[in-house]
C-alpha cells in the first residue's frame, strides 16, 4: 500500500513506553520463544503472535457502548498498572509523507486506517459501537491490565477492563519472527499483525472471547480465536484504501499490492502452529495446537481479503 502524502496523521492512537526492563515480575506470564523452557516446566515452548494465555485469563468481556468516535482520551493512553512514561517516538508522525519515509510513522498510519475502518463498519454490521484502541510499543518488557509481559509474549492484545490496548515489542519481527521462524521481512508483515491483533478487540467489543471453552487442538475455540482475528486482518487490508483521516483525506493512496499480499501471507504461515512445532520441537501435533496450522491461517486470512465481508468472518456457525 502506499500513503497519501497529504494525510494528516493522529500519532495520539499510538505511544511508546521505551524499556522496561528484563524479565518478568509480579503475577506475570511467560511465554516462551523457541529454545526457551516454558515457565514451571520442561519441554520446548512456542512463540504465540498473540498471547492466548493471557486472553483466556484476562478477558474483559464484550457489549456495546462508548464512543463510536476515534478521538483517544489521554487517560485511554495509560499502560493499566504500569508506570511507563511516553517517550514521544511518535511525536513527529504528521503526515502521511513521514509514514512513506518512516517506518514508525507508517505504524502510525495503520492504526489509524484500521480504527477509521472498524469505526465504520463495527455498529452496522455487528450492531456495536467501536471503543478506540492505542498501540503501545515498548522493548524488554512492560506492565498491562494483563500483568507483566515480556518481549518474549510477542505482540498481543490486552481486554482487561480499563486496558483493552494492543502491545508491540517492535524487536519482535526481527529478532523472533525472521530469525528464529524463518519468517518474512517486509513493513506489511507488521501490518497483518497489527489488523490481528485489532482483530481481538473486536472479538472482546463483541463479546465472541465469550465463546471460548476449549483452550487447544486443532478445531478448539482458542484457534477458533485466532482464525478469526486473521479473518479480520484480511477484511481491513481489503477496505485499508477506503479509508481516511478525520477531516476526510484518504490515508493511502493505493491499496495493497501483490507483495504486500505475500508478505502477510507469509507472516500467516510462518506462525502457524505446525510451523512453530517443527522449528521448536521437531514434530507436529494438532492436539497442542492454540492459533492454527499455517494452511488454516492463510485460509481465513483471504477468507477476509477476499470477501471484504464481516459476515464471512463468523466462525462460530
Amino acid at each position: 500500500m502506499r500513503f497519501n502524502p497529504k494525510a494528516r496523521l493522529d500519532s495520539g492512537q499510538v505511544r511508546d513506553a521505551g524499556s522496561g526492563g528484563g524479565g518478568l515480575g509480579g503475577g506475570g506470564m511467560r511465554l516462551p520463544i523457541p529454545g526457551g523452557k516454558v515457565a514451571g516446566g520442561g519441554g520446548l515452548g512456542l512463540v504465540l503472535v498473540i498471547a492466548a494465555i493471557v486472553l483466556m485469563q484476562c478477558v474483559g468481556g464484550g457489549g456495546g457502548g462508548g464512543t463510536g468516535g476515534l478521538a483517544l482520551d489521554p487517560s485511554q493512553l495509560q499502560v493499566a498498572g504500569g508506570s511507563q512514561a511516553d517517550t514521544g517516538r511518535y511525536d513527529d508522525c504528521k503526515t502521511g509523507q513521514d509514514a512513506a519515509e518512516s517506518h514508525d510513522c507508517g505504524r502510525v498510519a495503520v492504526v489509524n486506517s484500521i480504527q477509521d475502518y472498524w469505526g465504520d463498519t463495527l455498529q452496522q454490521a455487528a450492531g456495536v459501537s467501536y471503543q478506540p484502541a492505542a498501540t503501545v510499543t515498548f522493548t524488554g518488557s512492560i506492565s498491562t491490565g494483563c500483568g507483566q509481559a515480556s518481549a518474549a509474549v510477542g505482540p498481543f492484545y490486552c481486554p482487561a477492563p480499563g486496558d483493552m490496548n494492543v502491545y508491540l515489542d517492535t524487536d519482535f519481527f526481527d529478532d523472533v519472527l525472521v530469525r528464529q521462524l524463518g519468517g518474512p521481512p517486509g513493513e506489511f508483515v507488521e501490518w497483518y499483525v497489527l489488523g490481528h491483533e485489532y482483530g481481538h478487540h473486536i472479538q472482546n467489543l463483541t463479546g465472541q472471547m465469550g465463546n471460548v471453552r476449549t483452550q487447544k487442538g486443532r478445531n478448539s475455540d482458542a484457534v477458533k480465536l485466532e482464525l478469526q482475528a486473521d479473518c479480520y486482518a484480511g477484511l481491513w487490508v481489503h477496505n485499508a484504501v477506503s479509508t481516511d483521516t478525520a477531516d476526510g483525506e484518504p490515508l493511502f493512496a493505493e491499496g495493497p499490492t501483490e507483495n504486500d499480499l505475500r508478505e502477510a501471507i507469509a507472516a500467516a504461515q510462518a506462525v502457524g502452529d505446525d510451523h512453530i512445532q517443527k522449528v521448536s520441537q521437531g514434530r507436529v501435533d494438532p492436539d497442542e495446537w492454540t492459533h492454527g496450522s499455517s494452511e488454516q491461517r492463510e485460509q481465513w486470512f483471504r477468507t477476509g481479503y477476499e470477501s471484504g465481508d464481516y459476515a464471512a468472518c463468523d466462525i462460530w456457525r
